[in-house]
């Protein structure tokens, strides 16, 4: 009990730390913020989720504990999208009503800045800008794959958690066994599966040019990786052999050895969907797809782990641009009027990130460009709109 009362002491030492009219604006913010959160997350999660579990109840008999559960579960990944425009809505809603209430001209009245005064919001930005980032990077992968299996298993579909469909990988190296003893390096092997699943690739065909002049192709209906040999255990198959002079020889094996990196079941394993992926998954993600020569799949990569950073700091974008908005002379915005403003900038926002992505992906850009460009062009538009409300 005694400890316990310490640490509210403690507690309230450091809340009186805070300046007095720190504490005033973000008191005026939080209740602001935590409308717009609740507002974007319920449209949102409406929007994305509830209608098709809804469908899914009503044709497929979801059970309703289920669809809930699941329901539950999405929801961390439409809070991650609601930070960034509810720390806008927030930020212009209490500003402006400050503004017409005068109080910021009481402020100016005294010497406080427009700056100065936007400071609280920049700083209740960048705490939301961390919440973003925690909840996109450490829960919102995991809930996800959760709500994913739970979906599932209650449809009665299958849930291995190891499969995949069309598995690539691509090893460049030495090919050796040209002229006077020469090699060279290039493509040594293409490995393909058509499926992957409980450990297990299926139809495989590998093509093998390590040799120069000759080119080996593998083909087998399974096949597993030998975790004790290190190589590839391949069954039921055929190897054909073209030779330089054109001959073709035929073998047939039962099991069959091949030494390979484990690179493909890595690759088989990955989420296809970037957003289930931490920032360490994904930048393993892309190593893998860069060493197995899928250049398109791994610069998309690039840009998605970039936008892991981007995201959160769409927050502190938003609140310089909303509390900039709000702090103007004479502003006044209703509740109604601040919703749409906040959306319409909010869509300007995401059609140019979306924009400078595929600009990103297609290579047109490189990748850290294609991600931090919008939020640059924000951040400009933001410190101009703060000189405005300065003047």
């Amino acid at each position: 009990m005694i400890e316990l009362h310490r640490i509210r002491a403690a507690g309230a030492r450091c809340l009186r730390r805070i300046p007095l009219l720190d504490r005033w604006l973000i008191s005026e913010l939080i209740g602001p913020l935590l409308f717009a959160i609740a507002s974007f997350t319920v449209v949102s999660l409406s929007v994305g989720v509830m209608f098709e579990l809804v469908r899914k109840i009503v044709e497929s008999g979801l059970p309703v504990l289920i669809a809930l559960q699941v329901l539950l579960l999405r929801l961390p990944s439409f809070l991650v999208i609601s930070f960034p425009m509810a720390t806008l809505m927030a930020t212009l809603l209490a500003y402006s009503r400050l503004s017409a209430n005068s109080e910021l001209t009481a402020l100016r009245s005294i010497g406080v800045t427009a700056r100065r005064m936007v400071a609280p919001a920049l700083v209740l930005a960048l705490v939301m800008t961390s919440l973003t980032f925690v909840f996109n990077d450490v829960i919102v992968p995991r809930t996800n794959r959760s709500a994913e299996v739970t979906l599932r298993r209650a449809l009665g579909k299958s849930i291995a958690t190891e499969k995949g469909k069309d598995i690539v990988y691509s090893r460049f190296g030495r090919l050796t066994g040209g002229k006077d003893g020469d090699s060279s390096k290039g493509l040594a092997q293409l490995f393909y599966a058509r499926e992957f699943r409980k450990g297990e690739m299926r139809d495989v065909t590998v093509l093998d040019f390590s040799r120069i002049g000759f080119t080996q192709m593998l083909v087998s209906e399974t096949a597993v990786w030998n975790e004790s040999e290190a190589k590839w255990e391949f069954q039921r198959g055929q190897i054909v052999t073209l030779s330089p002079s054109g001959g073709t020889t035929t073998a047939e094996f039962d099991r069959y050895l091949y030494p390979l990196s484990a690179a493909p079941v890595r690759i088989a394993k990955l989420p296809k969907d970037a957003n289930n992926m931490t920032v360490a998954e994904a930048v393993e993600a892309e190593q893998l797809l860069r060493e197995a020569g899928d250049r398109k799949e791994a610069r998309r990569l690039r840009v998605r782990i970039q936008e892991k950073f981007t995201l959160p700091m769409a927050c502190l974008v938003f609140g310089l641009i909303g509390s900039s908005l709000g702090a103007k002379p004479n502003s006044r915005t209703s509740r109604s009027q601040g919703f749409g403003i906040s959306v319409v900038l909010i869509l300007v926002y995401y059609v140019l990130s979306f924009s400078f992505s595929s600009l990103g992906v297609k290579g047109t850009l490189p990748p850290l460009l294609a991600a931090w460009m919008p939020v640059l062009i924000s951040f400009a538009g933001g410190w101009y709109l703060l000189r405005q409300a300065s003047r």
